[in-house]
């Protein structure tokens, strides 16, 4: 049989497959390298479809009429068997793809091209496709390259080719690629040369050691550089290394050791103007407060970092920080928290930490914000705590404008918006991190330079944290991912002046991050028994091997020959700095090392000891045998020469003070302009992407209300307790605008704290128990004093406000190069507000009831505009007093916009009316409120207030704002709000997705979009199961009955790289009753696999249920969802296994979102048996969006034929959150039929008044065929959904409203009973 035989008879249906045009020649026949293209179904391309629209409104090309987007694939190193079946099952999905071998059919005037990674940057579908091809067998090494061809037809100028080339391609980590297909995959790596010596370096006069300064691209200054130099001359009395210089370069630079946070401040000096007093006044108070903390002491000196660190000194003197953590080793904020956990109280650590990756992200936006998120997550993971949730704030210029007002050297700011909010997104949806605030701020001057800025929250008991000392001896042990060239001099990078070229020089310079990987570290890391063997840990950050093992022991022996790496051909020095991400180094005591060792191999991580702690305080790398690096610690220590500059403080003017109170010339067209605003619209679009509801922990979703139309101001999420109950909450909101701060730093940072401490008041938390961390971006320093001035300012601003408020930042982030030649960002202090509280006084902001109260809780400000520090404490005290007595239903913390703006925000999530008071003065309605409070008070409780306040309007049933003669409708005020960012951030994709299985002449089409559907598809139900169809249900009394009762049913659990619910689905089958087994597929060597093989198989005959979590297996590639689970799952023993549970023990098979995504290309669903699928079979493909979604959807109880749904109501709609990019349902007619009148169709979307509206995607979230969310097998036994039934507990989503409990897990388990 000829191998294009073997496809056709993988595929019933020929069509599928497409094969070759013409004889291949001589040359290519030789070739080991087979050829796959893989193209979407028209009725699935949506790639395709969202590249069409982009080329044609975007870049306005008219002439082009279509787009094809083909995935290919170039293997060598597998055998005809594996590849035929690796076609239909790794490469390809037949219902959804075509595939075609070596070529595929094109007209002769397509345009076609094709890009891939540069090499050495991360390719996560080549990577996934060799993991899944090695399931099929693992005893094969296959060599798998990706790449995306395009095809753009129509008539169009080579200019305009040239212009779709530019728009599809991003230099910094792709590039172009050839139609031939190479020879041979296999890449022979040149042996890499020794390290250099810098011979003569230490006798170079200035000139010459100038022109060798300049010619190495460094970020140190050239003072650095003589520094070196002395050291080598008069200390080492030997020439430097090239690996000695690289290594130095990034140790000391901004980015690892704050070196413009450390220059020394001479002189400072300020100029005039109306706010001189209170500015020159702070600054005098911390002079004399670092006088008293300092006294006696003369190594100190005045600079930035003293100036950010001296209040939480000062406040720490004064006993207002007696819940930090204490350690030299640890890399976020700390402190310790009393938990009650069942009754019992214990010792939490919780952490916190900001993180910026700004040029990075500037330059490659996935890359640059997927790695901002998984640096702030492996700064907590280092000290051991469980990351939970997270925050994004991030700074664009306008991304609404055309394509065409790009700077040169520049990518558009539409397509950095959203490129970087897929990269953060995609990074914390694969680790399963629930990101629970988004905001993107907008303000012409990023353009300069993105801000992406990711906060992240973090907890353990901290009995199972230690904080030990490295002891000469001791091993340190490398853990995690490989080492490559990516991210070479990412820390330099981000240090370096930035200008049109660097998006063409600094590729290398951004790492791909690898979520899965990060995720395998959490998952062991949380495991007590091994967090307590680490003595000391350090996460690989900027600078590599030479700063994350550097910074664990003051004398240290790295072997850069045990370092494992991607691929062969790295030098010396190349190991020592790369960046490579999910790494960490772990300090151990020797007799620990086999055990850690046993717990990596488990968990499915690679991990290397590397090092050891000497007794001599010297760094030493060892690299073939030699030493490329010996340098003392203590001149590593230095941090480089000493830098010194002045400061000339400029005073805001109040000529053109950004707090005024403005006329209004016309009510209704100034809000809805407020609406409309870029930071006062939706970002519904935006926030959407990220999923918030993973670990189910989540208390705020971060839209609320019936309608999820009312935003959340801070985040809140239970305390990740593995075990037990508990009431303990922590809550993060930042605080920041860039035009107050761009008028005055200094008040600017003060009202970032204010507005950041407000939010977290108005939801809830008690001011007192807040703790800050900062976030300072801007404009790259020079020796100019007054380019000095913001940072200084912004700093005395923040110093005022924690002494103001008696409330410290022990942490925080600086990045100091925000300039693009001539253009700065705007000087930029966030705040970030942290707070532990009680779920029980916890707020959302939607308002209830109509007949409440609006209330305003207005702060008091002095003659300088500053807030009066005492009065707001008093107030914000009170206000937490009034909550716990229950006197306040909802609150909303003011911003910039003003009061008008925070009613309607209000408004918006259950459809309520407002009517504000005539006596508001209707400057009032759009003054910057910062600090200010609007709450809902029921109108008898009024009187009760003990704040002081000021009855600003009521709610009403109305659907409208009204005031005085204006009326905006609801409608209409939220199509203003929403309307804005549609384009950039969409929220519906304008596609009939619900009944696009309908032809257009269909007799069907009359009754597709009003709900009877259903009813036709049910009209010859299934005369087994004596059914009867009652108002959209099917109800039959013909349910499985388990004929082998258990008293207490056991669940496996799969845990495959990428799964990421597992601990969500544990606690849930807990809860019901059940004893659940979870276990690690590994897959690192052929070994691990027959390993796995044989425990699964094991375990699944031990369990009568068998669970399929959700999460991104092997991040949903090869282009597809869980063919990691799918492809496993066909390994004849786990398939007999499988079978056997179902067949033989009565068993029971559930799969929720990528757990339903492999149910399914398994063949569980629909057809009850592990067949694989054919071209006709339902599957679950991409939303009709074109990007991932995550937000709470309804669901409807269609059927009752399934035991998992036994105790839920038939008709029922429930409430879950859905987080998904592939979770549409589609199916051909006939399968629709057959589902429905078999009772299979199990749950579908609905409204939340439970109504059908399969075209709606407010509500058909994904574009469902007939808005089906959830089916199972003929019997009902094996059940997929793609809502997220096990996210769900007490105080969970309490901003959400209707039955989240679908009661799923109870049902399983009772089925035993």
């Amino acid at each position: 049989m000829n191998c294009f035989q073997a496809y056709k008879d993988s595929y019933p249906h020929g069509s599928l497959i497409k094969p070759a045009g013409q004889e291949r020649g001589e040359e290519e026949r030789m070739s080991n390298v087979r050829r796959v293209y893989v193209e979407k179904k028209p009725a699935f391309a949506v790639q395709a479809k969202g590249l069409k629209h982009e080329i044609k409104s975007y870049l306005g090309i008219s002439g082009m009429t279509g787009v094809r987007v083909l995935i290919r694939y170039d293997v060598e190193n597998i055998s005809e068997e594996v590849f035929t079946r690796a076609c239909k099952t790794v490469f390809s999905e037949p219902p959804v793809d075509m595939l075609y071998l070596e070529e595929f059919d094109k007209n002769e005037t397509d345009r076609v091209f094709s890009v891939e990674y540069l090499p050495g940057q991360f390719d996560q579908r080549a990577d996934s496709a060799v993991q899944c091809v090695k399931f099929l067998n693992e005893e094969e090494d296959p060599i798998i390259r990706s790449a995306t061809t395009y095809v753009i037809e129509g008539q169009i100028s080579d200019e305009e080719f040239e212009a779709i080339k530019n728009h599809c391609i991003n230099p910094v980590d792709s590039r172009e690629t050839g139609m031939v297909k190479p020879e041979t995959l296999v890449t022979n790596f040149e042996e890499p040369a020794d390290v250099a010596v810098f011979e003569g370096f230490t006798e170079l006069a200035e000139e010459p050691l100038h022109e060798l300064y300049a010619s190495l691209n460094l970020a140190m200054t050239f003072k650095d550089f003589q520094h070196i130099q002395n050291y080598f001359k008069n200390d080492e009395k030997r020439n430097p290394t090239m690996t000695e210089i690289r290594v130095l370069d990034t140790y000391w630079s901004d980015h690892c050791r704050h070196t413009t946070f450390s220059t020394e401040l001479k002189n400072i000096e300020f100029g005039e103007g109306d706010y001189k007093e209170p500015i020159v006044g702070t600054y005098e108070k911390y002079l004399a407060d670092r006088a008293e903390i300092f006294k006696g002491r003369e190594d100190k000196f005045v600079c930035l970092m003293d100036l950010a660190l001296m209040a939480m000194r000062v406040l720490k003197k004064a006993g207002k920080l007696d819940d930090q953590e204490e350690s030299d080793e640890i890399n976020a904020c700390s402190i310790v928290v009393p938990v009650e956990i069942d009754g019992e109280t214990e010792e939490w650590l919780v952490n916190f930490k900001n993180e910026t990756h700004n040029h990075p992200t500037e330059i490659e936006p996935f890359g640059g914000a997927a790695t901002c998120l998984g640096g702030a997550i492996r700064d907590p993971l280092s000290g051991r705590t469980y990351v939970y949730q997270a925050m994004r704030v991030t700074g664009a210029a306008d991304p609404t404008v055309s394509v065409q007002e790009t700077l040169k050297g520049k990518l558009p700011q539409k397509k950095l918006v959203r490129e970087a909010a897929h990269g953060y997104s995609s990074y914390g949806n694969q680790i399963g991190l629930a990101t629970g605030y988004v905001k993107e701020i907008y303000h012409p001057d990023y353009v300069a330079k993105r801000m992406e800025i990711g906060a992240v929250m973090g907890a353990a008991p901290r009995k199972d944290v230690k904080r030990l000392t490295s002891d000469p001896g001791d091993i340190i042990i490398l853990l995690g991912g490989r080492t490559g060239r990516d991210g070479i001099g990412g820390a330099t990078g981000s240090s370096k002046v930035h200008t049109e070229a660097s998006i063409e020089v600094c590729g290398a310079e951004v790492q791909k991050g690898n979520a899965p990987t990060e995720r395998k570290i959490q998952r062991m890391f949380r495991r007590p028994e091994v967090s307590r063997l680490i003595k000391k840990c350090n996460d690989f950050g900027a600078g590599g091997v030479s700063v994350a093992i550097g910074e664990l022991a003051d004398g240290l022996h790295i072997y850069l020959d045990k370092v494992p790496k991607k691929y062969a051909g790295l030098d010396g020095t190349e190991i020592a700095i790369s960046e490579s991400q999910e790494r960490m180094a772990v300090v151990v005591d020797p007799k620990d090392v086999e055990e850690f060792l046993k717990y990596a191999n488990e968990e499915n991580l690679e991990a290397v000891e590397v090092a050891v702690v000497t007794e001599a305080p010297r760094l030493v790398l060892i690299w073939r045998d030699k030493e490329i690096v010996n340098i003392s610690r203590a001149f590593l220590d230095t941090n480089g020469a000493h830098q010194e500059t002045d400061v000339y403080v400029e005073i805001p003017s109040a000529e053109n003070k950004y707090f005024q109170r403005n006329e209004v010339a016309d009510v209704k067209a100034k809000w809805l302009a407020d609406l409309a605003d870029l930071n006062g619209c939706s970002q519904k679009g935006l926030v959407e992407m990220f999923d918030s509801s993973i670990g189910a922990g989540s208390v705020l979703m971060p839209y609320g209300g019936k309608y999820q139309l009312t935003e959340t101001q801070a985040m809140v999420a239970k305390l990740p307790v593995l075990k037990g109950k508990t009431d303990t909450v922590t809550m993060m909101a930042y605080g920041f605008d860039p035009y107050l701060s761009s008028w005055s730093p200094y008040h600017g940072a003060i009202y970032a704290v204010l507005e950041s401490v407000a939010k977290i008041v108005a939801g809830g938390g008690d001011y007192s128990k807040i703790r800050l961390t900062f976030q300072e971006y801007f404009r790259r320093m020079t020796e100019d004093p007054k380019r000095w001035s913001q940072p200084f300012a912004a700093l005395l601003g923040a110093y005022d406000a924690q002494i103001g408020f008696g409330l410290p930042s022990i942490g925080g982030k600086d990045s100091m190069s925000g300039s693009f030649n001539e253009i700065d960002v705007p000087p930029t202090l966030v705040s970030f507000a942290v707070d532990v509280a009680s779920d029980k006084t916890i707020l959302t902001p939607e308002l209830k009831k109509a007949g409440n109260k609006l209330v305003l809780l207005k702060i008091e400000k002095d003659q300088y505009d500053l807030p009066v520090y005492e009065q707001i404490k008093d107030q914000y005290s009170k206000f937490h007093e009034d909550i716990k007595a229950g006197k306040i239903v909802s609150a909303y913390a003011l911003d910039g916009k003003g009061l008008a703006l925070a009613l309607s925000k209000m408004a918006f999530g259950n459809g309520c009316g407002v009517k504000v008071e005539h006596n508001v003065d209707e400057r009032d309605l759009f003054t910057a409120g910062f600090g200010d409070i609007v709450m809902e008070v029921p109108a008898d409780k009024v009187g009760q207030l003990s704040i002081t306040y000021t009855v600003v309007g009521e709610v009403t049933d109305s659907k409208a704002l009204e005031y005085r003669d204006v009326k905006i409708g609801l409608n209409e005020a939220v199509d203003a709000w929403r309307g804005t960012l549609e384009k950039v951030f969409k929220t519906t994709s304008g596609e009939n997705g619900g009944t696009a299985f309908i032809a257009e002449d269909d007799k069907l089409s009359a009754v597709a979009a009003d709900g009877p559907t259903a009813t036709f598809f049910a009209g010859k139900l299934n005369p087994k199961d004596e059914a009867v169809f009652e108002d959209g249900v099917y109800k039959t009394n013909k349910i499985y009955v388990c004929k082998n009762k258990v008293a207490k049913p056991r669940v496996f659990i799969p845990v495959f790289p990428g799964t990421n619910c597992e601990y969500d689905s544990t606690k849930a089958f807990e809860r019901a009753g059940a004893e659940v087994d979870v276990k690690v597929f590994k897959n690192l060597t052929a070994e691990d696999i027959r390993d796995s093989v044989e425990i699964f198989e094991k375990a699944i005959d031990q369990a009568q249920i068998i669970m399929f979590p959700g999460g991104f297996s092997a991040g949903d590639e090869p282009d597809g969802s869980a063919k990691f689970f799918a492809t496993a799952f066909q390994n004849a023993k786990m398939k007999e296994a499988v079978m056997r549970l179902l067949n033989e023990r009565d068993g029971l098979a559930l799969g929720i979102c990528n757990g339903f995504q492999a149910l399914i290309k398994l063949g569980l669903v629909p057809y009850g048996e592990i067949v694989g699928q054919k071209e006709d079979s339902p599957t679950l493909t991409f939303n009709t969006i074109g990007r991932h979604i995550s937000k709470m959807v309804y669901t409807k109880v269609v059927s009752n034929k399934s035991p998992w749904l036994r105790m839920a109501t038939p008709g029922a709609t429930y409430c879950n959150p859905a987080s998904h990019g592939e979770g549409r349902f589609v199916a051909n007619t006939e399968w629709l039929a057959e589902l429905f009148a078999n009772g299979q169709v199990a749950t579908q979307y609905v409204s939340p008044d439970g109504e059908l509206d399969l075209n709606q995607e407010e509500w058909n979230v994904n574009g469902s065929y007939m808005a089906i969310e959830g089916i199972t097998s003929p019997d009902g036994r094996v059940l997929g959904k793609m809502a997220h039934s096990e996210r769900r507990g007490d105080s969970v989503a309490i901003n959400i409203y209707g039955e989240q409990d679908l009661k799923i897990f109870e049902s399983g388990v009772a089925y035993f009973k």
